[in-house]
């Protein structure tokens, strides 16, 4: 039996029509202005307990149809009201993911598109534009011509690939074998900061090495990893048996944005023939900066390196970089092409580099931003926010409450309040942000150094200014200075 168009349920085949899409779009795209125009009015943390939202979702999917204004207007009134607003000027947490409207618009352009650059021949512009664009990246931040890479989705993900890699290149047997058929092999070993990413510890474990195989490496006074320490435990690790297959530097530490120094390490990984690697997910953006360019000294010897736009380049999630040197050993940890993948084409295949099939179009986006910002004007925005750190830092450094820790490289500040005499410290400073994050104007996360609980104030927000940080600043000293009261009238 044939059917026809007419047998079909209605709107079922066409969807929306031109006309209806161009409406839809233009409603969609005046309520995303209006919450950007308007995001600093809404509290930056939601007002809500677990569950809250999810008792105004209707059980059940809906039989029917829905007009895009009953889904407008529950976006508005159910949805909007449960978020963390990473885009408010006053979000000072974890590392910014600010989206920019270049980069917004992009999204949409690759959702309307929806290409998979899995091969070449399945979006060949897809591919060389990603491949442009890395090769664009890897010269915005001065990293020579040997290296090239792709964009995954975060630096988890990167960090994973280069593991693989680093495991392959130490024995190309597991990937046939497995570690279960290497047990001959002695234990493969990857050495990390004490304060390195916890991205780092999943990757072991899902690249079947296990923790009892990472060697946390002691930090010096700055936070930054010890290479005569990593010398005396890559020694003790060949002396026992151990196989040593990668260093993980990083440049800009989550907790304090340190910085490893890469090129003592990378003098020991090249002595020893272990992969090094860098994560440096939150700064590298920051060495487009050329009076920044020494605190990248080194990284150029990795054998890869992640950094993440959406973390200080106004790119919406994901976009995940992952640049290296040999590609190859890239390509051989993970490349398995079946039958019916198999293509004619002398062209590179990105599903080769890293674990996911199916990829995302996300070099658009990035496109999208360097030519609409320019080189220049990113460098302008992450001076700016340099700039508002370092106002920060003149602020508490000449108040008597507050100690400074790190060393505040890039744009984000490490601080503690100095509590009355008989007060636990740690839990002061947790009870502080606690309550300058109860006002819901800013919102500034946490870490632990050397045992102190540390306030981190992170300024990565396309929408920041300084008044913002200014109100983060006094926040902090009326809670401080309620606080005291308080402990005085008990």
């Amino acid at each position: 039996m044939t059917r026809d168009n007419e047998d079909a349920p209605e709107g079922w085949v066409a969807g929306m029509s031109p006309d209806e899409f161009r409406e839809a779009s233009a409603r969609v795209a005046d309520w995303i202005a209006g919450y950007r125009s308007n995001v600093a009015d809404y509290p930056v943390t939601p007002d809500v307990n677990p569950g809250d939202i999810a008792a105004l979702l209707p059980a059940h999917a809906p039989e029917a149809p829905e007009s895009m204004s009953a889904i407008l207007a529950d976006l508005e009134d159910t949805i909007l009201p449960g978020l963390t607003h990473w885009y408010h000027p006053g979000f000072m947490a974890y590392f910014g993911s600010s989206a920019s409207a270049p980069g917004i618009l992009a999204e949409f352009v690759t959702a309307a598109l929806n290409v998979n650059a899995m091969l070449w021949r399945t979006s060949p512009a897809a591919t060389e534009l990603e491949l442009r664009v890395v090769e664009w990246v890897c010269e915005f931040v001065g990293l020579p011509g040997d290296f090239s890479g792709v964009i995954l989705d975060t630096a988890s993900n990167s960090t994973f690939t280069a593991l693989t890699a680093a495991r392959h290149r130490a024995d190309p047997e597991i990937r046939e074998r497995g570690l279960a058929g290497r047990a001959e092999l002695g234990a493969l070993t990857v050495y990390v900061s004490e304060h390195a990413h916890s991205s780092q510890d999943r990757a072991v474990i899902a690249a079947g090495i296990g923790l009892q195989h990472l060697r946390r490496v002691p930090a010096d006074e700055d936070y930054a990893m010890r290479p005569d320490e990593l010398a005396r435990l890559i020694r003790a690790d060949r002396e026992a048996g151990c196989i040593p297959i990668m260093v993980s530097g990083t440049i800009g530490t989550t907790s304090s944005t340190a910085v490893d120094p890469c090129e003592e390490l990378a003098e020991i990984c090249e002595r020893e023939d272990v992969w090094f690697h860098v994560d440096s997910a939150y700064a590298g953006p920051a060495a487009s900066l050329p009076e920044l360019r020494r605190e990248f000294r080194g990284w150029e010897r990795a054998d890869s390196i992640v950094l993440n736009p959406h973390k200080w380049m106004f790119t919406p999630m994901d976009c995940s970089v992952l640049v290296y040197r040999d590609p190859e050993a890239i390509r051989a940890a993970l490349a398995l092409t079946p039958e019916y993948l198999s293509s004619d084409f002398e062209a590179l295949d990105l599903m080769d580099y890293g674990l996911a099939l199916g990829r995302r179009f996300r070099a658009l986006k990035l496109w999208f931003i360097f030519r609409h910002f320019g080189a220049e004007g990113l460098r302008q925005r992450f001076r700016y926010h340099i700039g508002l750190a370092q106002d920060l830092v003149s602020w508490l450094d000449a108040d008597p409450r507050f100690d400074l820790l790190g060393s505040a490289k890039f744009a984000t500040v490490c601080l503690t309040a100095i509590p009355p005499s008989g007060e636990d410290p740690y839990e002061w400073n947790r009870r502080l942000m606690a309550a300058v994050n109860e006002h819901r104007k800013v919102f500034l996360s946490h870490t632990v150094l050397d045992g102190r609980y540390v306030i981190r104030v992170s300024i990565s927000n396309e929408t920041v200014r300084q008044e913002t940080v200014r109100q983060a600043f006094d926040l902090l000293c009326e809670e401080h200075d309620r606080m005291c009261a308080k402990g005085i009238e008990s």
